[in-house]
């Protein structure tokens, strides 16, 4: 939820100061000098084009527009030192303890922003098939985690630390193809998962993976795994629609109001350890621009004005497709889309839209059957 937060306040900052109205003479210095006076501090947001310009049209009115750039470029800047200090201590902590797979199996590395809905999806699959794995917390803004990579998003998986794994769906499929038959190495699984570059309608170059919801298993094993007619085509629809459809919905329901906003923040700042100044400023600056950005990712999926309502429709429509007669969408036991709508939903844990989800909505007892599920690892069986 707050991946790329601090460089987010940065471009922000710079779109307020570079206003005409906030480019009188002194006015930076001074205003800097002022905040350097009270201590550091630091803030948090995701990014999204366009969120300078909303804010810089309703602060254009002079010295509020210079005083809140300037807090968003120290804020980012504080935030910057933070979030690179936590991932460093992280990062060394994860190098002293790592995890042995056992009986020769695979050693699993996982780079990853703990909020981020895609990388808690790899985390659901891993933890209910027991597999052993390390985490290293990437920064979101310098991402000097990941600085030996070309493909610069999370999550990123390295197995045995010599093949990558690229995009939670990509991960997911190459392993539970390998868990099937690991008669093929996971270099020859991933091959079956090629890169696909394009031209987005924004001009921006994306990057998708073709078959990333099949897995590669012949006949008689697909037989096995789907034995009832249309079980592998539902699972596959509902991986792809978490993907497409409700992970969107995360950033603005727990971003909807302005009190929400904050009480996410209080979740962010609890995770990054922040001292009294870094986390107050981290809540209040960082709660505003997400609160912004929200109401723009609103806008951009055609949402309801209400975002709950979305929320409710689209959990209520997932128990539905389980029915009454199966305790997972993939029976007695959860399938790969269960484990998807599981660690997309569960980001939002502890925060008001969770909350109200569970109220308002039939999804509990698959969620908490689900919970069991992952904790006690019984895809190991």
């Amino acid at each position: 939820m707050a991946a790329a937060c601090a460089r987010t306040l940065g471009k922000v900052g710079w779109s307020l100061l570079e206003s005409p109205a906030a480019r009188r003479p002194g006015t930076v210095s001074s205003l800097v000098g002022n905040v350097s006076t009270h201590g550091s501090r630091r803030a948090f947001g995701t990014g999204g084009a366009g969120v300078g310009s909303k804010l810089l049209s309703s602060l254009r009115g002079g010295r509020g527009g210079r005083v809140l750039g300037c807090a968003f470029l120290v804020g980012g800047g504080l935030g910057l030192y933070q979030t690179v200090k936590f991932s460093v201590q992280h990062h060394l902590h994860a190098e002293g303890e790592t995890t042995k797979a056992p009986d020769g199996g695979l050693k699993l590395t996982l780079y990853q922003y703990k909020t981020c809905p895609f990388c808690s999806k790899v985390r659901a699959f891993l933890d209910f098939y027991g597999l052993p794995y390390e985490i290293v917390e990437v920064n979101p803004v310098m991402r000097q985690e990941i600085k030996w990579s070309v493909y610069r998003k999370v999550p990123i998986l390295m197995v045995d630390s010599e093949v990558q794994l690229n995009d939670s769906s990509v991960i997911i499929s190459s392993l539970k193809t390998y868990l099937i038959n690991n008669e093929k190495s996971v270099s020859e699984i991933i091959r079956c998962y090629p890169e696909m570059k394009s031209v987005n309608d924004s001009g921006k170059e994306v990057t998708e993976y073709a078959n990333k919801y099949w897995l590669m298993l012949s006949e008689a094993e697909t037989a096995m795994i789907y034995p009832e007619k249309g079980m592998q085509k539902e699972e596959m629809k509902w991986r792809q629609w978490a993907d497409d459809w409700l992970v969107h919905l995360i950033s603005p329901n727990v971003y909807r109001t302005t009190n929400e906003a904050l009480a996410s923040f209080d979740y962010i700042v609890r995770e990054g350890k922040f001292g009294t100044f870094e986390g107050f400023f981290a809540k209040y600056v960082g709660a505003a621009a997400m609160f912004f950005i929200s109401k723009r990712l609103k806008s951009r999926h055609n949402l309801q004005d209400d975002v709950r309502q979305d929320l409710y429709k689209a959990v209520n429509d997932w128990v539905a497709a389980i029915g009454k007669k199966r305790k997972f969408m993939g029976g007695d036991y959860p399938n790969l889309a269960d484990l998807a709508v599981f660690g997309v939903l569960r980001v939002m844990e502890g925060l008001q839209a969770f909350d109200d989800m569970m109220e308002n909505t039939k999804v509990k007892h698959w969620y908490r059957r689900m919970e069991r599920a992952t904790l006690n690892h019984e895809g190991r069986n």
